[in-house]
């Protein structure tokens, strides 16, 4: 069987079994603060199992992407080294939900496998939860005896609470599980050891397909276990893992889901993929990196169609880590020296057309970001290899003439100066080159062994796990339990009716955060908006009968739960409360957004279809707006948008709100849909003029485009590649603007004595300037050069030296050095030392002819670093130029007079 017939024998299993089939769930997570990436296939039913959503059917199954790279399921080192972990991978699952339990889970486990798939009956083991004293949870006896009437009972194997009670966190529900394990071994390795000895014992032979979750516990913030109201069925099967298995195949890698891409690979390399190959052979290293790449690309690829773009901080941060892996696997092993890691996009799209079409749809544009990426990282890593030249080459600092004045590589120099002198690259360094250039801590290796160095990995450990724990603070909660005052969940939003409503509180519970405690609230009915699509979530008052008001400064989602954020709890939380919401700040946000949606409908008229929002910000200030384009967006096109957007807000079109629209009924109308976004069975589509803008929306907006009032573009600039950003702002905020922009203007009119061009008038002091700063340039270099005269007589032969060490009044660095070059052309057997006084930081030159750097042993750098201590600085150079700097002037006439004990 294919991968493609694989997945489809499995949907049509349990839909006929009475399941629903259900698409699966973007890879990027929204609306949850405890996931940035769907790492498990019941992600998208979280709300459900929580009891904080109704389930759309008793039955559902799918194939879900998953990607599992960072928290507490991290796969990402291990992804290539072995044969079985992915960063992104199909997780194919069936659920039930109050429905059935075990006894159905496992009969059609078992059938689908050796009935349906036909797999070998004597290479699959099962797990049951062996019970666990502590927790006062007894063993899983009715999962043994329901194994029993399929498997014999010496494939019938215990587990331990880690491997066979699965939890979905610290709180939350959780159960028993029941695992399915396949032997993949030869028989006559079989013969010799069984296989219920190599169970979750990491044997890359005997490995894992499926997974039974029976859920049927609430674990509570003290640790206790609650049984839940009703019981759940949760599986995940590795896709990848099953289509090994059923194609023969010893390594997930050498199935039809992986090798087209690798044998891709392979051929552009010029070089063989060994699927055999172990640590020590000689294609052990390219085998590791065809894996990565392999797998690499999907995770980054469906992540960025999702809508997560590379980044410097959090999921973007993630994604680019994973990016940069793979560019350092085919510039280190694979020696592309070019970008290649984004040729792989389209030969993925084909792949999954059809099964995630998300991909196919955006092929060009996810192609076009990775290779932009790819761009940026091998600069970065040149950028970190010269760093790692100039730490490691003793002596001599700098390679070009250019360098010569850097700062920051003579501090780099002086910073490790004790480990440079042992030849060792220290930890911290180490460290820098992995956190800021992206170098594995092995191509340090590798570089410094190349030139005789070692590397203090001890040091650069200990940087790395400080790293961690101070993420790991910045980023710590403490959430406690729910306090019930409700058992109902179903929370009413009527928002878009009303800005004020009468409502009881449910729930609340007390998060810490950085030290600070708040209270999360949730009410049976709410005016508030939580945070979702871009639009910032609402900010007001609960208003008690009592008289306590309780701020409510947020509100956010939280598997589908809206929650009010607030300092303090009232005094009476069961009374009822008016819930309102701070009106002018919703009336701003409401411009912001409805005029997003006007700017998207206007830049796909005058840049062209192929825009796409790509994010969107939508607060009471701004809004701001993400789209997909690779060229800047021009000042004539910017007035373009903004006249056809101020057009839409003249015509004062009303608002066309639809709710409960069949999802399918919407995009067949020719609605705008956003890649990334989760939508449901209906949806809500949000209308301004059907020939002009209409979007599937679930945003506050503007009864009529002329409530905003005028729409101004303030910014424009790239985000990421093939992604630009515009800023803008509506309504009193854009009056003001407006209003700042006309002051501006006469001000610079009436510096300029009312000219009739303002424009020409500016352009001719810019020239007059440009001038004037070339005369003062020229001034300069005619001042150095009759000092050169000058200085030259000042030399003192000492043992055959011609020394000058002389105090000059010389505006900059480029100056002195141009000052020392002539002399060393006018003066033999030179050693020059000059001192300047540049805006309050005295600054040192060395220059040493090069008979005497040869014939002497001087070295311009050493001595600079001594005169540096001086004035209470530090430099370094090359042999026969070097330069210092510091803070101290009054150490001036120290510096110049300690030069002479050099050559004394």
């Amino acid at each position: 069987m294919t991968a493609k017939e694989i997945r489809q024998a499995f949907l049509d299993f349990f839909a006929s079994k009475g399941h629903i089939i259900v698409p699966s769930a973007p890879i990027v997570v929204k609306n949850d603060p405890t996931l940035m990436f769907t790492n498990a296939g019941m992600n998208q039913f979280k709300d459900v199992f929580l009891g904080e959503a109704p389930a759309k059917a008793p039955r559902v199954a799918d194939t879900q992407r998953c990607l599992r790279v960072s928290g507490k399921h991290n796969d990402l080192e291990e992804v290539g080294i072995d044969t079985y972990h992915h960063t992104m991978f199909e997780m194919l699952g069936n659920w039930s939900f109050g429905d059935y339990f075990k006894k159905e889970a496992i009969a059609w486990s078992w059938e689908l496998l050796t009935e349906v798939y036909k797999l070998d009956k004597d290479r699959l083991y099962v797990t049951y939860f062996e019970g666990d004293e502590k927790e006062g949870l007894e063993k899983d006896t009715e999962t043994y005896d329901l194994w029993k009437q399929y498997v014999d009972e010496a494939h019938i194997l215990p587990g331990n609470k880690k491997d066979n009670f699965w939890e979905m966190g610290e709180t939350g529900p959780c159960g028993p599980c029941s695992e399915i394990h396949f032997d993949s071994r030869p028989d006559n390795e079989r013969a010799e050891v069984s296989g219920a000895t190599l169970v979750n014992a990491d044997h890359d032979q005997v490995i894992e397909i499926w997974n039974n979750v029976f859920m049927q516990f609430n674990r509570i913030k003290d640790g206790s276990l609650h049984q839940l109201p009703a019981k759940h069925v949760d599986t995940g099967m590795g896709f990848e893992r099953l289509v090994r298995v059923l194609q023969g195949k010893s390594s997930n890698y050498d199935s039809d889901v992986f090798q087209p891409m690798i044998q891709f690979i392979a051929e552009k390399s010029g070089k063989k993929y060994n699927s055999a190959a172990k640590p020590g052979d000689a294609d052990w290293a390219d085998a590791v990196a065809m894996r990565v790449l392999a797998d690499h690309i999907r995770a980054i690829s469906f992540a960025i169609a999702d809508g997560q773009l590379p980044a410097s901080n959090k999921a973007g941060y993630v994604i680019r880590r994973i990016l940069r892996r793979a560019v350092r696997y085919s510039y280190q092993t694979l020696n592309f020296k070019e970008p290649f890691f984004n040729e792989l996009v389209p030969l993925l799209a084909e792949q999954f057309k059809g099964v995630f079409d998300e991909l196919y749809n955006q092929k060009d544009f996810v192609q076009k970001v990775i290779r932009e990426e790819e761009v940026s990282f091998l600069r970065t890593l040149q950028k970190g290899i010269n760093r790692f030249n100039i730490y490691t080459t003793q002596g001599n600092g700098f390679n070009t003439p250019e360098e010569e004045d850097s700062w920051d590589m003579v501090a780099l120099q002086s910073q490790y100066l004790n480990e440079r002198n042992n030849k060792v690259v220290a930890g911290q360094f180490a460290f820098e080159l992995s956190d800021t250039y992206g170098f594995p801590i092995d191509l340090t290796e590798l570089m410094a062994r190349e030139k005789g160095w070692t590397v203090d990995l001890k040091g650069f450990e200990q940087a790395l796990q400080e790293q961690k724990t101070r993420s790991r603070a910045a980023t710590a909660i403490d959430t406690g339990d729910w306090v019930v005052l409700k058992d109902d969940d179903n929370v009413a939003f009527t928002g878009y009716d009303e800005t004020e409503s009468i409502a009881h509180i449910i729930k609340y519970r007390k998060v810490t955060a950085k030290g600070k405690e708040q209270y999360q609230i949730v009410l049976d009915k709410t005016p508030f908006y939580a945070e979702s699509g871009g639009q910032v979530g609402d900010a007001g008052e609960l208003v008690f009968p009592n008289g306590d008001v309780i701020d409510v400064t947020d509100t956010k989602k939280e598997n589908g739960l809206i929650v009010h954020f607030a300092d303090k709890l009232p005094a009476t939380p069961e009374d009822a409360l008016t819930a309102i919401v701070d009106a002018t700040k919703r009336s701003s946000i409401e411009n912001n957004h409805s005029a997003t949606h006007l700017l998207h409908a206007a830049m796909k008229q005058v840049l062209g279809a192929h825009v796409n929002q790509k994010g969107s910000l939508v607060n009471a200030g701004y809004l701001r707006f993400d789209f997909s384009h690779f060229a800047k967006v021009t000042e004539e096109e910017i007035a373009q948008i903004e006249t056809i957007v101020n057009g839409k807000i003249r015509e004062n079109i009303q608002l066309k709100e639809e709710r409960m629209v069949a999802y399918q009924e919407a995009i067949t109308s020719g609605v705008t849909a956003l890649f990334g976004e989760k939508y449901g069975d209906y949806v809500r589509v949000i209308t301004f003029d059907d020939t002009f803008s209409k979007e599937l929306c679930g945003g506050t907006h503007v009864k009529a485009t002329g409530q905003i009032g005028y729409f101004k573009i303030v910014a424009e600039s790239a985000v990421a590649a093939g992604v630009r950003r515009i800023e803008a702002i509506t309504g009193a905020a854009a009056e003001d603007f407006i209003t700042e922009q006309t002051k501006l203007v006469q001000q610079v009119k009436d510096l300029l004595k009312n000219p009739k061009d303002v424009a020409k008038s500016i352009e001719a002091l810019l020239e007059e300037n440009n001038r004037l700063k070339k005369e003062i340039e020229k001034s300069v270099l005619e001042k150095s050069s009759g000092l050169k005269d000058e200085l030259a007589k000042t030399a003192e032969n000492i043992n055959g030296i011609n020394f000058i060490a002389q105090k000059v009044a010389l505006p900059n660095a480029d100056a002195i050095k141009n000052l020392a070059y002539h002399l060393k052309d006018i003066v033999p057997n030179l050693f020059l030392v000059l001192a300047a006084d540049i805006s309050g930081k005295p600054s040192i030159t060395v220059m040493i002819d090069e008979t005497l750097v040869k014939e002497k042993g001087l070295h311009a750098g050493n001595i600079v670093k001594e005169l540096a201590k001086e004035v209470k600085g530090g430099g370094g150079g090359q042999p026969f130029f070097a330069t210092a700097g510091g803070s101290d002037v009054s150490g001036i006439d120290n510096a110049l007079a300690k030069a002479k004990s050099f050559i004394a």
